[in-house]
């Protein structure tokens, strides 16, 4: 199943993707958004609404980040072999990681915005991983069982702030500047997250491609590892790296800029798409 948010008329709801459009979830069930019907647990029952007729055409919608309130979204970097010998660093023993804000993510066609701050605003294609199953101390053979399903993203960084210290948040939490979407497939349809292939384009042109099978550390070890620190909850989201062909490292640089669009493809799944609009 394919499930999305998103807002009609100024109200705010979550349904199922069809063929046809979205059959509205918030208005079938109690759950009012997608991080409660993921909370109450059995996501498979949104299945029985599969033939209804949908309240709304794809398009039609504002689309709203797939998991809008999550408790936490963590993301990884330097999580693939091209990515770490573009940027010149070494591979650590365990994963980098970092958060993010909910107020900085955006949804599929809403423009990522380039802050008045910086002209150094780039792309990350990055597959999302959405907790579906609560734990703590995950053991990495049991990881995938605790997923609800998977989504594009686009980490939108803000290079030279990112550079202003150590620690990368002031970089990649800008508001507008992460995209998440256009929905999540839900896990029974992946089994193995690694068989998955992504491209990132930027106005058409192919700037990273990569197998998800060449990450550093697997989904099932970050689950692992992030799950340690504290418990995973349902609507918590692993935003897992990105791949070699960053802007930033290549010559000369390559920027988003106003007018640009920024496409994240991933196989099984969909491809997130977004202007670039500078801020004003």
């Amino acid at each position: 199943m394919k499930l999305c948010s998103f807002a009609s008329s100024g109200t705010e709801s979550y349904g199922l993707v069809t063929g046809a459009g979205i059959v509205d979830l918030g208005k079938r069930l109690p759950e009012k958004t997608l991080r409660a019907f993921l909370t109450a647990g059995d996501p498979a029952r949104a299945a029985i609404f599969e033939n209804d007729t949908p309240d709304h055409a794809f398009d039609a919608v504002e689309h709203l980040p797939v998991i809008p309130d999550p408790d936490k979204i963590i993301c990884v970097g330097l999580n693939y072999h091209a990515h770490v010998v573009e940027t010149g660093r070494e591979e650590t023993v365990n994963p980098v990681l970092f958060a993010r804000y909910a107020g900085s993510q955006i949804g599929h066609g809403a423009p990522l915005i380039r802050p008045l701050e910086s002209e150094q605003f780039d792309y990350e294609g990055e597959l999302a991983v959405i907790i579906g199953k609560p734990g703590r101390r995950i053991a990495e053979q049991d990881a995938l069982a605790h997923v609800a399903g998977y989504a594009c993203y686009n980490d939108g960084s803000v290079r030279d702030w990112q550079k202003h210290t150590h620690q990368f948040m002031p970089g990649k939490t800008f508001a507008g500047t992460g995209a998440f979407g256009p929905f999540m497939v839900t896990a029974d349809e992946i089994p193995d997250p690694a068989r998955l292939h992504l491209q990132t384009r930027l106005n058409g042109e192919v700037v990273q491609d990569t197998d998800v099978a060449l990450l550093i550390t697997s989904i099932p070890k970050l689950i692992a590892y992030c799950s340690t620190i504290l418990p995973l909850l349902p609507g918590d989201v692993i935003v897992s790296g990105t791949p070699g062909g960053v802007g930033a490292r290549r010559n000369p640089p390559l920027w988003m800029r106003d007018g640009d669009v920024c496409e994240v493809e991933i196989s099984e799944i969909g491809t997130l798409v977004n202007p670039v609009k500078a801020e004003a």
